[in-house]
């Protein structure tokens, strides 16, 4: 193929991993493409992270400024204008992705958009955007293509027409009653800010709880909050069947016999990877049951030279971790020997009162069979969260029952995702839970509860 544009580094796809590696490379002065079907600055920018929270700020906005309505005597709670709240987040998310772009050009990397597939190992043809096409191979390719919001295969339920978090971000009038499919963190994140916006919600999750991966004490809180919302929550329950069009009029029918009726559908229940059409097979890289791409702990993939970054590799859906996958392949490529075994990946669901966990839960512990000390405080016997009025939740701490090692934290309370941060530093540190617990932590703040929490741990066994 005479045509072929020859690069030392092609990316397809630009997620966090690898536009952070495409950039770095193309700065060190290396020939670097990287191929983009549309969002400059990946998913996370454009329909994920960022403008989810972005939502989900307006709608606290909003929750406060009903309840100060609720408080006096100012009348009923102003109707939420969705078409600012749209604006808002567009905002947001152009503000960025104006960045990125600037970002890009500047580092010398070839932005190609376009959509690509492999047509042979490490070659890739693009339909360009703006019509025509190209053929571009690399030296070395790295696959950062993501994941896609899931539908279920529930009879009816593509016919109407679901929302996914994408398009509820663009709503500019808001949904009489959204019907949310799935108790994940998206899920969950998107009932409780359609709620706080002024829709009534429902939830439906086929699991017995919301949050699965979490504690039985948590999602038990998680789902008590909630609802004192006003958000109904269904679990343990399927939906069987689904009839109308969102947007306009849809019902649901589960499999107990209920039926939900409202105005929208939203489906939160799982990703799938994007790697459908892109000639993987052709490339030589294979997939696993699930679809994503095979890796190894260096994520490469089974061609050679082919590398995969991110949640198409099966990565945690996260950009920390996409960051970390780019942190991989940095060592990787330099001869290093940094890989993904035993990383500690924090967590973090963005409703209120706020779930941040790192480590081991206790669901976890019992999994793997490791013996643990446990420690538990109410938010209330945090003082800053009494001083906030945010008392809801808990702190939680796992300790190594023959040692003082820390092995996971939860939180869930007002800042959980930061609190987490300082265990984590901890827990990367290999220091022992004594540390924290008689550190001087100024006061008062949030992560002062961490002072009482780690004095709460029980003595080891076979201490003297």
């Amino acid at each position: 193929m005479s045509n072929v544009e020859q690069y030392e580094y092609v990316f397809l796809g630009g997620g966090k991993g690898g536009k952070t590696l495409a950039m770095e490379l193309a700065q060190a002065g290396k020939r670097v493409a990287l191929i983009e079907r549309g969002m400059i600055g990946g998913s996370c920018i454009n329909v994920a992270c960022i403008p989810t929270k972005a939502l989900i700020q307006n709608a606290r906005v909003a929750h406060v400024l009903g309840s100060q309505s609720r408080d006096s005597d100012a009348g009923p709670r102003p109707a939420t204008d969705m078409a600012q709240v749209a604006r808002n987040v567009r905002s947001v998310v152009e503000g960025l992705v104006d960045i990125n772009l600037k970002a890009f050009i500047s580092s010398g990397m070839d932005l190609v958009m376009g959509t690509g597939h492999f047509i042979a190992p490490r070659t890739i043809s693009v339909r360009l955007n703006e019509g025509g096409e190209r053929v571009i191979a690399g030296d070395q390719v790295f696959i950062n293509t993501g994941t896609t919001a899931a539908i279920p295969d529930v009879p009816g339920l593509r016919d109407a027409q679901p929302l996914t978090h994408v398009e509820a971000l663009q709503l500019e009038l808001l949904p009489e009653h959204m019907i949310v499919i799935g108790g994940g963190y998206i899920g969950l994140e998107m009932a409780q800010a359609y709620r706080r916006l002024g829709s009534k919600v429902t939830l439906i999750q086929e699991a017995p709880r919301v949050a699965m991966r979490e504690d039985e004490d948590i999602t038990s809180a998680i789902e008590t909050a909630l609802g004192e919302e006003g958000i109904g929550i269904r679990v343990g329950v399927k939906p069987i069947n689904v009839s109308g069009v969102s947007g306009r009029a849809v019902t649901v029918e589960l499999n107990n016999g209920e039926r939900v009726s409202g105005s929208h559908i939203l489906v939160a229940a799982g990703r799938t990877p994007v790697t459908r059409g892109l000639g993987l097979d052709v490339a030589g890289v294979e997939l696993d049951t699930r679809g994503f791409i095979k890796v190894d702990e260096r994520l490469a993939t089974t061609a050679a030279n082919t590398w995969a970054i991110g949640e198409v590799a099966g990565t945690p859906m996260f950009t920390h971790a996409s960051f970390d996958d780019y942190r991989v392949l940095k060592s990787q490529l330099a001869g290093g020997s940094l890989t993904t075994n035993d990383r500690i990946i924090p967590y973090a669901l963005f409703i209120e009162p706020e779930l941040g966990r790192i480590g081991l839960n206790e669901t976890d512990a019992k999994a793997r069979g490791i013996e643990v000390r446990v420690a538990k405080i109410p938010m209330a016997a945090v003082p800053r969260a009494r001083t906030n009025g945010n008392t809801k939740g808990f702190m939680k701490v796992l300790v190594d029952a023959h040692s003082d090692q820390i092995l996971g934290f939860s939180m869930l309370g007002t800042n959980a995702g930061d609190v987490v941060t300082a265990v984590q530093m901890a827990m990367l540190g290999k220091l022992p839970y004594t540390v924290v617990r008689d550190a001087i932590i100024a006061h008062p703040l949030i992560s002062e509860g961490l002072n009482i929490l780690f004095s709460k741990v029980p003595p080891r066994a076979n201490a003297q």
